[in-house]
């Protein structure tokens, strides 16, 4: 990122000058559509940005830009906020949630270069998002408590954009720590970080393919969770979440439940299970143990949640062949996107090509692989 030609553009923009703040994407290693369900998740931070200049305006009009996009966007503070369903929605929600905590903002030029991909499932959204946030806050000079950053970030999601996303997303590009992965509860907001290993790299390998169903078969799992726990609670006193199941007591009452609801509850027992296990495979720094619970996340993700896709089972393959790697697995919503693998640093660009090659000509189109290390979460740029 060439940061004095983004002042640049935005002084040509703007006539004024800008403070510069980023914040990152997300991968996340191990832990997948248990965030909604008050489980355990553990992402990384990518060295991928959504990079935002910001500067005041003595009136009450916000103008927002976008490298990316054509249209440009301007509200006024004093005005009610509607979605527009387009990409901005995610700085307009973020405006209206602020607004609606009490909190008074001064208008602002605003001009946004990403770096994210968007689509891909590397949460594009939450970096935008969480990027806007800070620098309104700050800006304004206000506090910055990172949980509740997330939250309000996952609020103007949730509330304005229309996604049931959870957590996780908003929280990671908040709180992201280099050479670290991040352990989160998803119920208390109690987190540890885990270091991953200088010896690894995260290696995403993009598929190029998103299922347009993707948002609403979401939407759909969400509810098969929320049907698992209503069906349960009845049974088990106390469960009010998945998270509150132990794979003995899905077991025991699984004649409870519909088939297709006791896949998808499995799933996410399982996973909750599994991410605990991954903590302590990178406490002691066992990357052989980490990567195979990764494989069994992508079965779980793939025969009982239904999220993964041709293309993604076929990424998988040919990276699990690939020397060098501990393991691989889909990562985000799924029906499309992305793999996240867990390479050896030195066989890391020999993986990149072997992959790119062997996915581009089994399916005909190019893959876009991006090797990352964990990186920090969302900063001021001086």
């Amino acid at each position: 990122m060439d940061l004095e030609s983004f002042k640049q553009a935005f002084r040509e923009l703007y006539g004024s000058e800008p403070q510069l703040f980023r914040a990152p994407g997300r991968v996340n290693l191990i832990g997948e559509h248990t965030d909604y369900n008050q489980g355990f998740v553990m992402p990384a931070a990518i060295d991928f940005y959504t990079w935002l200049g910001i500067a005041t305006r003595t009136d009450s009009v916000v103008n927002i830009r976008s490298d990316s996009f054509a249209d440009a966007i301007s509200v006024r503070m004093v005005d009610g906020f509607r979605p527009q369903h387009g990409w901005s929605d995610y700085v307009v929600g973020v405006i209206d949630q602020i607004n609606r905590s009490g909190r008074k903002l001064a208008g602002a030029d605003i001009l946004i270069r990403g770096e994210v991909p968007m689509g891909s499932g590397l949460s594009s959204s939450a970096s935008i998002e969480v990027a806007a946030a800070f620098s309104l806050l700050s800006v304004n000079q206000y506090p910055v408590d990172r949980t509740e950053l997330a939250l309000l970030c996952q609020q103007a999601e949730n509330n304005f954009v229309g996604m049931r996303c959870g957590i996780m997303d908003q929280f990671i590009s908040c709180n992201g720590s280099r050479d670290h992965a991040l352990m989160l509860d998803c119920r208390s907001l109690d987190f540890t970080l885990l270091p991953l290993s200088a010896k690894s790299r995260m290696v995403i390998c993009n598929t190029m393919v998103k299922h347009e169903h993707a948002s609403g078969e979401y939407n759909k799992r969400r509810w098969e969770c929320e049907e698992g726990v209503r069906l349960l609670a009845g049974l088990l006193p106390g469960v009010s979440s998945l998270r509150d199941l132990c794979p003995q007591q899905l077991e025991q009452y699984q004649d409870k439940l519909p088939p297709l609801i006791y896949r998808r509850c499995r799933h996410v027992v399982g996973e909750n299970e599994r991410v605990k296990q991954a903590a302590v495979m990178l406490e002691h720094h066992d990357l052989n143990g980490f990567g195979a619970l990764m494989q069994k996340s992508h079965a779980s993700l793939r025969d009982d949640y239904e999220v993964s896709s041709r293309e993604l089972d076929l990424m998988v393959e040919i990276a699990s062949r690939q020397p060098g790697v501990y393991g691989s697995r889909m990562t985000g919503g799924g029906f499309g996107g992305c793999t996240i693998n867990l390479v050896a640093a030195e066989h890391a660009e020999a993986f990149r090509k072997n992959v790119a090659s062997a996915y581009q000509q089994a399916r005909g189109l190019s893959p876009e692989i991006y090797i990352s290390t964990a990186a920090d979460g969302a900063a001021q740029v001086k």
